[in-house]
């Protein structure tokens, strides 16, 4: 019988250096990536705690409740109630009707202040008059009678109940008084002055730069969706029978790997690029109007085609070329390989690129700005059925407004931008999570 040598090697249960050393190095590269991981984290709460604490504010407005006499000999003297006449009394009539009614307000509640007549309508919002005028033009009847009515009031009363401004910086502040805060104090003491949300900020258009408290994202959101309407119905059924011919019928050539690597060198170009190729082609040689949500979307297209083709190829190059050989095997044409077995498969992959193609593009600003998209647009545009709206009137967008905001000095231009920023995030996060939804719905398994 033979004894077996004694093992030089140590048992197999206890750890050499070497393997302790190996070990120490995964411990350490994974402790690298936790620490990555968490910093991302981090950073991206920092970014949103940012974004979140300037701007949630944008969704409260602060408004009064004013009681006014609509006297006739002021707003209708020919006494008839032809609009064509009242429309002659513009919003500085109005604005004196605002003054008076609030005084005399101020008056019955004992609230007492040395200020002038104008001191104390600039509590109010220069918008007000324009909402007075549209609603006694909207509804003749009420001239000759007392309303009350929600006002805006000016952005630096506003600011005041949002904590920008305070008693020290209103006593520098031209916009602003002292007394007028302490008329919104007393106003709010009252119940007549409170913050409610702000649907304004949703559905008004934007306003000029001496009326913060009216500027809106109504417009901007729905040149948003025009533009996003054109680019699905350019870039998808473009991006997707590219992407199709090239992956299953396209003959694998030079000219085809020509192709293959524009189109990834495009999905890497910078979207300014874009920008002025859309500038070049639509607006100088087209000679479609500029700022339209045609261009806008023509534009976006061209950036997103590379977007919605590589991740669409990739999902039917992921199909098992078993799927493809059964159908051939029992008679199915090429086409009917494609449309009947391979695209439904590939369906949860090219339904992912297609949706975050257009959120990239949801937030691109810079090609928007080449074609001219930073117009100041006051009023909603046309219908998208119609040519003035498609093809005709000046529109902007979302990322655009958050920009235009951002060089206006008033504070509250400022807190609308990062308001206008969280509505844009949620669009993407909606977008992202359909993305998400629709992978897993039409997922299958083979």
């Amino acid at each position: 019988m033979t004894i077996p040598s004694k093992c030089t090697h140590g048992s197999l249960l206890s750890k050499d250096p070497r393997t302790l050393q190996r070990n120490r190095s995964e411990y350490r590269f994974q402790l690298y990536g936790l620490i990555a991981v968490i910093t991302g984290v981090l950073v991206l709460i920092l970014l949103l705690t940012s974004i979140f604490a300037s701007g949630y504010s944008a969704f409260q407005q602060t408004k009064v409740l004013v009681t006014l006499e609509l006297p006739e000999a002021k707003l209708d003297k020919s006494g008839v109630r032809n609009i064509a006449i009242m429309k002659k009394v513009s919003t500085i009539g109005y604005s004196k009707v605002l003054g008076n009614g609030l005084r005399n307000q101020l008056e019955k509640l004992n609230i007492k202040t040395d200020l002038k007549d104008k001191k104390i309508r600039d509590i109010l919002s220069k918008e007000s008059a324009a909402t007075l005028r549209k609603l006694v033009l909207k509804d003749p009847s009420l001239v000759g009678t007392t309303i009350s009515i929600k006002l805006l009031v000016n952005g630096r009363i506003d600011g005041y109940f949002k904590g920008r401004v305070d008693r020290e910086t209103a006593i520098l502040d031209k916009y602003v008084s002292p007394e007028q805060l302490d008329i919104a104090d007393a106003l709010t003491k009252k119940g007549l002055m409170s913050k409610t949300f702000n649907w304004g900020f949703i559905f008004s258009p934007d306003a000029s730069g001496q009326r913060p408290e009216a500027a809106g994202l109504g417009v901007a959101i729905l040149g948003s969706l025009y533009m996003m309407l054109v680019v699905l119905f350019v870039a998808l059924p473009v991006g997707v029978a590219a992407s199709i011919y090239l992956e299953e019928f396209a003959p694998k050539n030079r000219i085809t790997d020509i192709i293959e690597v524009n189109i990834s060198n495009l999905a890497a170009v910078p979207s300014i690029v874009y920008g002025i190729l859309g500038l070049a082609i639509f607006i100088n040689l087209a000679q479609f109007n500029q700022s339209s949500p045609l261009v806008g979307g023509l534009v976006l297209s061209l950036m997103t085609l590379p977007r919605i083709i590589i991740p669409a190829r990739a999902a039917l190059k992921s199909v098992p070329p078993s799927i493809r050989d059964a159908a051939l095997g029992v008679g199915a044409s090429r086409m009917q390989t494609v449309f009947h077995h391979v695209l439904p498969l590939a369906a949860p992959g090219i339904l992912t690129g297609i949706i975050i193609g257009l959120a990239q593009a949801l937030g691109e600003t810079a090609p928007l700005l080449l074609i001219g998209m930073v117009a100041f647009v006051r009023e909603y545009p046309a219908a998208f059925t119609s040519e003035a709206g498609l093809f005709g009137e000046a529109s902007t967008a979302l990322p655009v407004q958050v920009f235009n905001w951002t060089q206006r000095s008033d504070p509250a231009f400022v807190e609308r931008a990062s308001g206008a920023i969280i509505v844009l995030l949620v669009f993407l996060l909606v977008m992202n999570a359909v993305a998400i939804f629709l992978r897993r719905r039409y997922e299958r398994r083979w």
